[in-house]
């Protein structure tokens, strides 16, 4: 009962402070303000991210104290998410060179997979292979990429929120039909915190994100996979497909923008997400990727954690559509789909 008290409290703090947040970056002219590639139209308050870290964060060493989170999970968790949290608050408030960004994020994922003992043996063509160091490079790519994806992905209301509840609560699911449900709780809790900020940000957003909650989003999202590879190969492919929508149209634009010789690490407007909302709002896009991942993705992310399918099957069967929409988007031109 107590854990379950636990979510509620997140939530309700979540939901305050972001009203905390609000009213402070509307004191201190912390505003968004609207530019030829933005997705919005009026000058909005940021940072508002920070309220799902703080509560996260601060959950965490009551789930350990439970027997809810193992110790490594939590302080992999806690060093990489304080240290990416603080690089994207204080990129916030005022610049930070991308290549002091990225050399904190390569820190950050160190960290966390010092802790997890790196990449566990993975599942591929029905067999398990441990990769060793090679390995260990992979998810260390694997995590510095899905804490920047995350935050390319973060550029309509409500968006990058509503991934995060959607994907936690189907791995919740996949958790508890696998038998793993010692893995449920710290997801939950993650969940409980952004609940309590996207009551302030679904379309129309009255405060945005910021980088200080869309790359922590990523890092910690990108850990829970890499700790459930340990408890059981599949899982870390059911992370993967259940996040589909935004590892595809990220990576696809990014291949895009490299072949075309564009600055990557400038600003830009070319996701597919991005021309999907200026046809048809922020709102419609934020429920159709929900959509895709709770009748889509959610259903062949169970299948391969139960080994009813193999794992090549389950993510061609995910990301063969995923990439065909992507295309159909345009994602990675300037032109609108």
């Amino acid at each position: 009962m107590t854990a379950w008290w636990l979510l509620f409290v997140v939530f309700a703090f979540s939901w305050v402070l972001t009203l905390g947040l609000r009213r402070y970056a509307l004191y201190k002219t912390l505003m968004d303000i609207p530019n030829e590639r933005s997705a919005h139209s009026v000058p909005t308050p940021r940072g508002g991210g920070v309220a799902i870290v703080v509560c996260f964060l601060l959950a965490l060493p009551v789930l350990a104290k439970l027997d809810l989170l193992e110790a490594t999970a939590l302080y992999g968790l806690l060093g990489s998410g304080v240290l990416v949290a603080v690089i994207g608050f204080a990129d916030d408030h005022g610049h930070i060179p991308a290549r002091w960004r990225l050399l904190g994020h390569f820190i950050a994922a160190v960290w966390a997979l010092f802790w997890l003992n790196g990449l566990a043996p993975i599942k591929l063509f029905d067999t398990t292979i441990d990769l060793g160091w090679f390995g260990h490079l992979l998810a260390l790519v694997y995590l510095v990429w899905m804490l920047n994806l995350y935050n390319f992905m973060d550029g309509i209301d409500g968006l990058a929120s509503a991934e995060a509840i959607s994907s936690c609560l189907g791995m919740c699911l996949v958790y508890w039909l696998s038998a793993d449900t010692d893995l449920i709780w710290a997801p939950l809790v993650l969940v409980a915190a952004v609940a309590g900020f996207i009551l302030w940000n679904f379309p129309s957003a009255r405060i945005f994100m910021g980088d200080a909650g869309s790359g922590f989003l990523g890092l910690i999202i990108g850990v829970f996979a890499m700790q459930a590879a340990w408890h059981r190969p599949e899982l870390l492919w059911s992370w993967i497909i259940l996040l589909g929508v935004f590892i595809v149209d990220a990576t696809w634009t990014l291949g895009c923008r490299l072949v075309r010789g564009d600055k990557v690490y400038q600003a830009h407007s070319s996701h597919g997400y991005q021309h999907a909302a200026r046809r048809a709002g922020h709102k419609n896009v934020t429920l159709t990727v929900v959509a895709i991942n709770v009748v889509f993705l959610l259903p062949v992310s169970v299948l391969v954690a139960l080994n009813h399918l193999s794992v090549i099957v389950g993510l061609l069967i995910a990301f063969v559509p995923l990439v065909i929409l992507a295309v159909l988007m345009k994602a990675g031109t300037s032109k609108i789909a």
